[in-house]
């Protein structure tokens, strides 16, 4: 490995792109290389480096210790290869490509409708794969490689993902208007007396800030209803006495229609919510181009 000109560099791409995918026939469309050029590729690689680097596992390979301890020193190398030579082009209008996005149904409805009618005009061969996980499971696909970018609220990140902020939110409380008397607002003792709506998620999520700020103030709320969806919950509050408590975007246009919003009578955090990646992506001219795309289609109308 110390004689440079024995070695053919080109490996090293194929590498980069194995060890991000995980998945030969995704490495070669990536490389837009034939599965058995890869395949022959990873061989010579094996033999190079002395060690398997990639295992067949249950849904692609997995990768050894010695290929885990590659991944990190072999992208900043060859992002600094990328930067010498100008960088890599990526030309929306004629590029075919498939990115894989992990968001829930609330992140989805913000941005995916204004995203794709920039994509089917700027970028039509660009396919997207939309996928819904826990919040530690989104994060363990990014590491692994299944996921190129992920959206949603993510107060801890491994050290090797980065964050962009698209936008802070804040909470509104939707109930339906003949809840309340004529002229009347939304007290802390009625928000108490009150049974509510909760979008349950397996690590508490947004619904983990409202009852925390509660909590702060000695309080709890009854939850009456929990529901896994962010798009049916405001459906579950007209007609009712109930109260949901949620992102004041989920609530933008015709989702919140005959509902009366207000401001929660007591103070909720903001939050951030973000797009998250890895850091071998860093070199990506299409990931770039999509996180500018996705941060487009978050601004506000």
């Amino acid at each position: 490995m110390n004689n440079l000109r024995a070695v053919d560099l080109n490996l090293l791409v194929i590498l980069e792109a194995l060890l991000s995918e995980r998945h030969l026939s995704r490495a070669a469309e990536r490389l837009h290389m034939s599965q058995p050029a890869v395949s022959h590729a990873l061989a010579r690689l094996r033999h190079l480096l002395g060690d398997p680097l990639l295992l067949r596992g249950k849904g692609g390979f997995q990768p050894t210790a010695r290929a885990l301890e590659l991944a990190r020193p072999l992208a900043e190398a060859l992002q600094s290869v990328r930067s010498v030579l100008g960088g890599t082009v990526f030309e929306a209008a004629t590029a075919q490509r498939v990115f894989r996005l992990a968001m829930s149904d609330y992140g989805a409805a913000l941005i995916l409708p204004r995203l794709l009618r920039r994509l089917r005009v700027d970028a039509p061969g660009i396919d997207l794969t939309i996928s819904y996980a826990s919040r530690p499971a989104v994060i363990a696909g990014m590491l692994d490689g299944e996921i190129d970018l992920a959206l949603g609220v993510f107060p801890q990140l491994p050290e090797q993902l980065h964050r962009d902020t698209l936008f802070e939110e804040t909470f509104v409380c939707a109930l339906d208007p003949a809840s309340l008397a004529s002229g009347e607002m939304l007290s802390l003792e009625t928000y108490l007396a009150r049974p509510h709506v909760l979008v349950a998620s397996s690590e508490g999520g947004m619904a983990a800030e409202v009852d925390a700020a509660l909590a702060q103030l000695g309080q709890t709320r009854r939850i009456a209803v929990r529901v896994p969806y962010w798009t049916v919950a405001p459906e579950v509050v007209r007609g009712t006495d109930l109260i949901l408590t949620v992102a004041q975007r989920a609530l933008q246009g015709s989702v919140a229609q005959g509902l009366a919003l207000y401001a929660a009578p007591f103070a909720i955090a903001p939050f951030s919510f973000e797009t998250i990646r890895h850091r071998r992506t860093d070199g990506d001219a299409g990931i770039a181009w999509l996180r500018a795309a996705i941060a487009q289609a978050a601004e506000p109308d």
